[in-house]
C-alpha cells in the first residue's frame, strides 16, 4: 500500500475528507507535536484557515523522541484523523502541519523557526512535567538539571523555557516584535503559570530580557479538552484500510472537543472563533471545571481501574459500582467549581463510556505526581476549607498512593511511569503498609505542606489506603459510593 504524502493524495478513498489545499504557510511553531495537538489545535487551525486564510500553518517540534518527526516528515506532515463514537466514525486528512523537527536532532532549525518574523504564535503541549515546575507551588525549579543545563552560558537549549528564551533573545536583538506563547497543557492558569516561569528563567539567565518579555510577549490562559487515546499498531492497520493509504502517524479521537482562550495575542491569530473556539476574558471557571471534574475523574478512573485489573476507561464506568463512585467523586469536586455542572457531568460520563476510543487506564495513570495537585489535591483542600467531608476524593488520592506501589494484590509488578518514580520507589521501602502511607502522605510536591498536618485529610486517606491493601478496589469503591 502506498504511503500517505502529497504525491499520493489522489489515492485517498472517496469517503475520506481531504486536506486543505493549497496548504497554508507557517505562522505557528508548536512544541510537543503529539497526538493531542494534532487532534485539537491543529484541526481547529486547519478549519479556520479554510474559512479565513491567514498563513497559519504549523511547524511542529518533538521535545524528546524523534519518532513523530520520523513518521510525519516522509508524509510531508500529512496525517489522518479518525473521529469515533458509538454511532460511527469519520475520517479526514489534515495538511496544516507543514514541517516536523526534533529538538534533540534539529535544535538550531527549531530556534530559527521560532525566531523568524513569520512565527507569530509559539504554542505548547509538553505535558505538566515539561516546564520543570514544582507540582505544588507551580514555581520554576531552578535546580532542575534540565534548567541548570539550559542556563549554562552558550548552551543550546533543550527545554521549552530555554527554547522560548533563546528565541525571544534573538528577536529582541534583531529588532523583531514578540510573539504569543500559547500553553495548551493542563496547568492551572496555564498562561500565567508559564509567564511566571519564563520570567524566573530570564531573571536567572541575567541577559536583560525580562523587561522585553513583559513588553512584547503575551501568555493567554487557555483550557483545552478532547480525549485522545494512544494509537496502537492495530489502529494503524485499520486506518490504512479505511483511508486507502499507509499512515505512520494517524490519530484517533472522540467527537467532542472544546477550547476556551483569553483573547490576548501579541501578533494576531487564526479566525478560531469561526470554528467553535470560545474567547473569554477569564478562563479560570472553565479550567477549574475541566481539571477537577474531567481530569480528576480520569485520574480516579485510571488508578482504581488499574487496581481492579480493568484495561479501558469505558470498562470502569461500565461497572455499576465504579460508575456510582465516579458520580459521587464528581459531585464532591463540583462544590469547588464556580459554574453549574450537572449537564457537564452527565456529558462526561457519556464520553467516558465511549467503547470506540479504547482509552487505556495505564495511559492516564502516567505522571501522577505532576497531575494530582490540580486534579485532586486542590478540590480536597477547597472542601476541607469549607468543613466538607472528602470520602470520594480521599479514596481517589489513596488509589494513586496504592498504585504507586508498582505491584498488584497478587504480587504482579508493573512500571510506575512518573518523573518522581525513583523517589516513589524509595518511599515504598517501609516494611509496614502504615509506614508506606506515612512516607507517601508527606510527599510535599504532591500534597504540599499543610494538608499532611490536617487530620481531616490524613485520616480518611489513611483509611482508604489501608482498605485498598486489604480488599479489592471495586469493593472499597462500592462501600464509599454507598455512603
Amino acid at each position: 500500500m502506498a504511503r500517505l504524502a502529497e504525491s499520493t493524495l489522489s489515492r485517498l478513498l472517496p469517503v475520506v475528507r481531504p486536506p486543505l489545499l493549497p496548504r497554508p504557510a507557517p505562522g505557528i511553531l508548536h512544541l510537543g507535536i503529539g497526538a493531542f495537538h494534532r487532534a485539537h489545535m491543529a484541526e481547529y487551525t486547519e478549519d479556520a484557515e479554510a474559512i479565513a486564510p491567514g498563513g497559519w500553518g504549523i511547524v511542529g517540534a518533538t521535545m524528546r523522541s524523534a519518532e513523530a518527526r520520523d513518521a510525519l516528515e516522509p508524509q510531508d506532515g500529512l496525517y489522518s484523523l479518525l473521529v469515533r463514537d458509538r454511532h460511527g466514525e469519520q475520517a479526514r486528512v489534515l495538511g496544516v502541519l507543514r514541517t516536523v523537527l526534533s529538538v534533540p536532532d534539529d535544535g538550531p532549525a527549531v530556534l530559527a523557526h521560532m525566531a523568524a518574523s513569520a512565527t507569530r504564535i509559539v504554542s505548547l503541549t509538553v505535558t505538566e512535567k515539561g516546564y520543570a515546575l514544582d507540582p505544588a507551588s507551580r514555581r520554576l525549579c531552578l535546580d532542575d538539571p534540565r534548567i541548570v543545563a539550559d542556563l549554562s552560558p552558550g548552551a543550546l537549549p533543550r527545554t521549552a523555557l530555554g527554547l522560548l528564551h533563546e528565541a525571544m533573545r534573538r528577536r529582541r536583538d534583531a529588532g523583531l516584535p514578540g510573539f504569543t506563547v500559547l500553553c495548551c497543557d493542563n496547568l492551572p492558569s496555564n498562561g500565567d503559570t508559564v509567564r511566571t516561569a519564563m520570567l524566573a528563567f530570564a531573571e536567572a539567565k541575567r541577559d536583560g530580557l525580562v523587561a522585553w518579555i513583559q513588553a512584547n510577549v503575551t501568555f493567554p490562559n487557555s483550557m483545552v479538552d478532547r480525549i485522545v487515546p494512544a494509537t496502537t499498531e492495530a489502529d494503524r492497520a485499520y486506518i490504512a484500510r479505511r483511508i486507502g493509504l499507509d499512515d505512520a502517524a494517524p490519530v484517533i479521537t472522540e467527537q467532542f472537543k472544546q477550547w476556551v482562550v483569553e483573547d490576548r495575542f501579541a501578533a494576531g491569530r487564526p479566525a478560531w472563533e469561526r470554528v467553535g473556539v470560545e474567547f473569554v476574558s477569564d478562563v479560570a471557571p472553565y479550567e477549574l471545571m475541566k481539571l477537577r471534574l474531567l481530569n480528576g475523574s480520569h485520574s480516579a478512573i485510571a488508578y482504581l481501574g488499574a487496581l481492579a485489573g480493568l484495561t479501558f476507561v469505558n470498562e470502569v464506568v461500565g461497572h455499576a459500582a465504579l460508575r456510582r463512585f465516579i458520580e459521587g467523586l464528581m459531585a464532591e469536586s463540583a462544590t469547588t467549581v464556580p459554574l453549574r455542572s450537572e449537564d457537564y457531568r452527565a456529558a462526561l460520563l457519556a464520553r467516558f463510556d465511549n467503547p470506540a476510543l479504547g482509552h487505556r487506564c495505564r495511559q492516564i495513570a502516567m505522571d501522577g505526581t505532576q497531575k494530582l495537585p490540580q486534579r485532586l489535591v486542590a478540590p480536597i483542600a477547597a472542601r476541607l476549607a469549607e468543613g466538607l467531608p472528602i470520602p470520594h476524593l480521599a479514596l481517589a488520592a489513596a488509589a494513586w498512593m496504592r498504585y504507586a506501589a508498582g505491584e498488584t494484590a497478587t504480587g504482579e509488578r508493573y512500571t510506575v511511569d512518573d518523573p518522581l518514580a525513583a523517589q516513589l520507589a524509595r518511599l515504598q521501602e517501609a516494611q509496614s503498609i502504615e509506614g508506606r502511607f506515612e512516607a507517601l502522605v508527606r510527599l510535599e510536591p504532591v500534597f504540599g505542606k499543610d494538608l499532611p498536618r490536617n487530620p481531616a485529610f490524613v485520616e480518611p486517606v489513611r483509611s482508604a489506603y489501608l482498605d485498598l491493601w486489604r480488599d479489592e478496589a471495586i469493593a472499597v469503591a462500592s462501600r464509599v459510593a454507598g455512603r
